[in-house]
């Protein structure tokens, strides 16, 4: 089998060759990204219809992970996340028809929900489904939002198999809100959106493997692929008004961990991912969460996996003063 992984010098594409490359020695791997790595075997851009031609022969499957992402808002043009983001899309869902991929796993991210991740000053916390309407934010938003009409297009005209994963956030990097970074440490931070948004790239990788196992018998779908959390819908309410307790009533056994390392736990949680439907209807099961975060803690480990920290930081998540929605 022959594999397409666009963006294969990045955190999640970079992730997905190392893992083929261990547990697929079978799977020959196709990785394209604009900036070379011992992970790209092609070196050019997705907007480029002619280089993704040449990339896509023989290929099977597709990981289409390539993206601009929202810290680039701060350093690149509208046109650019166009240019990326929606014709490079574009470009593969084509050449892939035309080649006769058996399946393209896009991967989007939550931030198309983006002004929906918001709600009103004393609403309860948004509960986070893929049946939420998005309302994009930004122009990283809206694009990936675009791609995955184009997604379910192809489903549609052509019979392309297609699934979308939307993602949470999983990069290394230190959130790139001055606020947060100023009053919780990065693993501090992290630690705690295991609860409600955050997936371990690992976990990450995974979704996407089974994904493609599962897009020619589902045809066309969209999957929230984050951590499991262990809060329900009924705590909406009490989230936003006083997290602490609600948590104390699920794992009563974080405040020693957090205490033995000086962390704090939020005053107040606004939204919170739900991945069930990726976990009935893929049968994905995500290792990361945040108990299992607690008990890598108590055992004297870190919050990032050790793919993670193989994988280091990249660098995409320039620091502005603009919170993620992510």
């Amino acid at each position: 089998m022959r594999v397409l992984v666009t963006g294969s010098s990045g955190h999640l594409g970079e992730a997905l060759v190392r893992t083929l490359q261990v547990e697929h020695s079978e799977v020959e791997i196709v990785g394209v990204d604009i900036l070379p790595s011992t992970y790209t075997t092609h070196v050019g851009t997705i907007s480029d219809r002619s280089f993704v031609k040449e990339c896509m022969r023989g290929v099977d499957v597709i990981y289409h992970t390539a993206t601009l992402h929202k810290p680039h808002v701060a350093t690149h043009s509208k046109q650019d996340f166009i240019d990326t983001n929606i014709t490079g899309t574009l470009n593969l869902l084509e050449e892939a028809v035309t080649a006769h991929v058996k399946a393209f796993i896009f991967t989007s991210t939550t931030s198309v929900f983006g002004d929906t991740l918001v709600p009103p000053e004393g609403a309860p916390a948004i509960w986070i489904t893929e049946d939420v309407i998005p309302t994009p934010k930004n122009i990283y938003g809206v694009t990936k939002l675009a791609a995955e009409d184009l997604c379910q297009l192809f489903h549609r005209n052509h019979g392309l198999s297609v699934l979308i994963l939307r993602t949470s956030r999983f990069f290394p990097e230190d959130d790139d809100s001055v606020s947060m970074c100023e009053s919780y440490s990065s693993d501090n931070l992290k630690a705690i959106e295991f609860l409600y948004r955050r997936v371990e790239v690992g976990d990450v990788v995974s979704a996407h493997l089974i994904a493609a196992t599962k897009a020619s018998q589902i045809g066309f779908g969209k999957y929230i692929i984050s951590a499991t959390t262990p809060f329900d819908r009924k705590d909406t309410s009490a989230l936003r008004s006083d997290a602490a307790a609600v948590l104390l009533q699920y794992i009563p056994t974080y405040r020693d961990v957090f205490e033995t390392k000086q962390w704090k736990m939020m005053p107040s949680i606004d939204r919170v991912y739900c991945n069930a439907k990726a976990r009935k209807e893929l049968g994905w099961e995500p290792v990361y969460s945040f108990a299992h975060v607690l008990s890598v803690l108590e055992r004297g480990g870190d919050v990032s996996s050790a793919l993670a920290t193989a994988i280091g930081c990249k660098y995409y998540h320039r620091k502005t003063n603009e919170d993620k929605t992510g």
